[in-house]
């Protein structure tokens, strides 16, 4: 792995911003989105249980049908993508298990040697303390695939915005996401910025690194 120069990634940081315009003309090329796609599986989870799936929302009709419950914002129909973020409604044994099958299969172990990690996630996350609210729990998890997904896309030079001005119950409605046992937490659009977006020059709003930073 060759690491980028930290410079690059302060540039990009500070040339991405919440786009409020997007240009429906510019689509991201599908190598560039293959990417971003690949970054959204990547991201890191607690336990490594990933409580998510990532619903990329293609069909114009779907997006024209879901941007009057988003605030009716522009970025919703223009943008080249939508992704939508959502959560399993249940984090059970057998979603536990799914994952443990898939360690077993990629580091070509046995589920024996897992008995430790499944009782500990079984007495965590399962049946324990956390269990109680497992769906704010896997909703903070989805909070970091945005970041992640918003910090990967700045780095390729895509342009991006988080939608929390959308109404989830709709969502899932729209999307059928009930059906499939999941719900709507958050969405993100990307795509590239418009030249008419006031909002690409303005100065970057952020306190000072001592209001926030403290090290102790």
């Amino acid at each position: 792995m060759n690491p980028i120069p930290p410079s690059h990634l302060l540039d990009a940081l500070n040339w991405r911003y919440a786009t409020k315009q997007f240009d429906p003309s510019k689509k991201i090329d599908e190598a560039t989105w293959q990417v971003l796609e690949e970054a959204l599986v990547l991201t890191p989870s607690s336990y490594g249980l990933q409580p998510w799936l990532f619903f990329v929302i293609k069909t114009p009709e779907l997006r024209a049908r879901l941007r009057p419950h988003s605030w009716n914002q522009p970025q919703i129909t223009d943008a080249s993508h939508l992704v939508v973020f959502a959560i399993p409604d249940k984090i059970d044994v057998p979603f536990m298990d799914k994952y443990l099958d898939r360690i077993a299969e990629v580091r070509g172990v046995g589920l024996d040697s897992l008995a430790f990690y499944r009782d500990m996630m079984l007495k965590d996350v399962i049946t324990g303390p956390r269990s109680a609210w497992s769906k704010e729990w896997a909703s903070r998890q989805v909070y970091i695939a945005l970041g992640n997904f918003m910090t990967a896309a700045a780095i390729v030079g895509v342009d991006t915005c988080p939608l929390e001005g959308i109404a989830p119950l709709e969502y899932d409605s729209i999307l059928d996401l009930t059906a499939k046992g999941f719900h709507t937490v958050v969405a993100c659009a990307a795509g590239y910025r418009s030249a008419d977006d006031k909002y690409a020059s303005s100065p970057k709003v952020r306190f000072e690194m001592s209001d926030v930073i403290q090290h102790l």
